[in-house]
């Protein structure tokens, strides 16, 4: 999966960028208490485990 993917299937389920500073953008949605963060890197693949616990982090997983 790529980040940019990663951020398409957040965007897809209500999340929208709170603040961005370089390539660190913050995710969250009304409702949902925390922040995502994800260092964004375009076209890059998502280590696994990273992908696996931004998933989990956003309860879409």
């Amino acid at each position: 999966m790529k980040f940019s993917e990663l951020v398409r299937i957040l965007e897809k389920n209500g999340f929208s960028i709170i603040k961005e500073k370089g390539s660190i953008r913050y995710y969250s949605k009304p409702n949902f208490n925390k922040l995502i963060r994800i260092d964004y890197h375009g076209s890059k693949e998502v280590p696994t485990g990273t992908g696996n616990f931004i998933l989990k982090s956003a309860g879409l997983k």
